[in-house]
């Protein structure tokens, strides 16, 4: 079984937080049972990818959907007669977290800049060049993206009725030799074309993860589509389009 790891989030709150940023949300009054359904709906493709989920991810599902059935129930009221939201402890957590996040990144972008300006010394690795950023591999597509995508090419096939095990000889290394020898000759395909015609949900997937590979690599990029649930591969040269 191929498994691949996503960075994209540290933890739940970070996926919280992207949604909230995402779809420009009141992070004092957030809709719970929109948010709910996001992170449920992440969680559910992460594990389509057979990725190793952690702990936290399957805690604060179960966390958002308890707020939820508690903002259906009437209000409990606190010692002052006033009535208590649900969502208050989930709200202080992630402005908490936001604070910390955005002080982490402020930090960070001064340490890059500084990098910029002055090397170490004795550290052949700081003059090499740096792979391409993936702002640049990443237009305007985050992972949710993808795997929004991954998911509707995985539910596009028709159920089989019986079920007959068999070995079924793919790896990502022909995969991302097959993409290649698209790409070379299309420049620009989309993600459900590549994938039209797979009837095997472990081909799809292997061809998914070599996708990624060659993001990763800086040999192709990714930009949005038109079509809801897909997105375009283009080739690139050194990071830049050709």
């Amino acid at each position: 079984m191929y498994k691949i790891k996503l960075d994209q989030f540290e933890g739940p709150l970070d996926l919280l937080l992207f949604f909230i940023k995402r779809d420009e949300l009141n992070i004092y009054d957030i809709p719970i049972a929109k948010i709910t359904k996001e992170f449920l709906d992440y969680v559910n493709l992460i594990k389509m990818l057979d990725l190793e989920v952690a702990g936290d991810f399957i805690l604060m599902a179960s966390t958002l959907m308890h707020i939820k059935v508690r903002m259906l129930l009437p209000r409990e009221i606190d010692e002052k007669g006033e009535e208590i939201d649900p969502r208050a402890e989930l709200i202080q957590a992630l402005l908490e977290y936001k604070k910390y996040k955005e002080m982490s990144e402020e930090l960070s972008y001064f340490e890059s800049n500084q990098r910029k300006l002055s090397f170490r010394g004795n550290f052949d690795a700081d003059e090499k060049e740096s792979p391409p950023e993936y702002e640049i591999l990443l237009k305007n597509v985050t992972i949710f993206d993808l795997a929004k995508a991954f998911k509707k090419a995985m539910d596009s096939l028709k159920p089989e009725v019986f079920h007959e095990i068999k070995k079924i000889n793919v790896t990502i290394d022909e995969q991302i030799t097959h993409i290649m020898n698209i790409i070379e000759k299309q420049k620009e395909l989309h993600f459900l074309s590549l994938v039209h015609g797979m009837k095997e949900k472990i081909r799809i997937v292997v061809t998914f993860v070599a996708l990624l590979e060659l993001v990763k690599s800086g040999m192709i990029g990714i930009k949005e589509s038109e079509e809801f649930n897909d997105f375009v591969i283009l080739k690139l040269e050194n990071g830049q389009n050709i």
